[in-house]
């Protein structure tokens, strides 16, 4: 599969199923005048910048690191949340946090992990930054310009212009004649656009609750992801869980309960 091939089906597979799940006419000139349409567009190059990012940190630097970098920096929005919007600070709440972080790290040890960096700390650096500022940005136009009924064409302009600046890539290397149609990246982009699109929905519907923080919703969000990932390896594919790995698994369920319950 290659990897570019699938990310770009996949954003547009991600974008056509939220068009397919909007409920009012489209209109085009009505989109370009929303107020959160020049956000969508820095998302949109944010989110195909990020995710290439990432796979660069994890050839470099070691998967762990990639999955160390992204996940933590769901202190952003969780500290973005805080001082915007007032939400809870309560001590069950930060050790919680606290222990989320943990989890992230401990989890994430792998045997041969290049954790402790030797080599450039940059591109783990802007990973974390950048998804930092996604996930916080995603918050901020949901609660100031996004309407409840205009989430779908909101992901779905998201997705269209991440998908417009990864086939331009593809363009490039088509002309450079460094591209390769690969089939299966057909079938892999369009597994992960439905479900990057449905990720992105029920954010979107989870922070527009009014019963709960964003705070909160990021904090469970990305350590459940680390430990619900680190379970499925254990379970499906035989993956070996070192004493560390099951003690962030453990910090992990802590953490959501103390977060959730605070």
């Amino acid at each position: 599969m290659n990897t570019l091939q699938a990310i770009v089906f996949n954003y547009i597979v991600a974008c056509l199923c939220g068009l397919l799940t909007y409920n009012k006419p489209i209109n085009l000139i009505e989109i370009t005048e929303e107020k959160w349409f020049y956000g969508a567009i820095a998302l949109g190059f944010l989110f195909i910048s990020i995710f290439n990012v990432m796979a660069i940190t994890a050839q470099r630097n070691g998967i762990s690191v990639a999955s160390v970098a992204t996940k933590m920096s769901v202190i952003i929005p969780v500290f973005f949340g805080i001082y915007m919007y007032g939400e809870s600070t309560g001590y069950q709440k930060i050790i919680g946090i606290i222990l989320a972080l943990l989890a992230v790290y401990f989890v994430s040890i792998k045997p041969n992990s290049n954790l402790h960096l030797k080599s450039s700390l940059l591109l783990p650096f802007v990973l974390f930054l950048g998804s930092g500022i996604i996930d916080t940005s995603i918050k901020y136009l949901e609660t100031t310009y996004v309407s409840e009924n205009g989430i779908p064409i909101f992901s779905a302009t998201i997705f269209c212009f991440a998908a417009c600046i990864g086939l331009g890539l593809l363009i490039v290397k088509i002309i450079k004649k460094e591209f390769k149609f690969n089939p299966q990246s057909l079938i892999g982009g369009a597994i992960l656009g439905i479900t990057n699109y449905a990720s992105i929905y029920y954010l979107l519907k989870a922070l527009d609750h009014e019963s709960i923080e964003s705070s909160t919703i990021f904090t469970v969000n990305n350590v459940a992801i680390v430990m619900l990932s680190s379970l499925i390896g254990y379970i499906l594919f035989k993956e070996k869980l070192s004493i560390k790995n099951w003690i962030g698994v453990s910090f992990a369920i802590i953490s959501i309960l103390l977060v959730t319950l605070a």
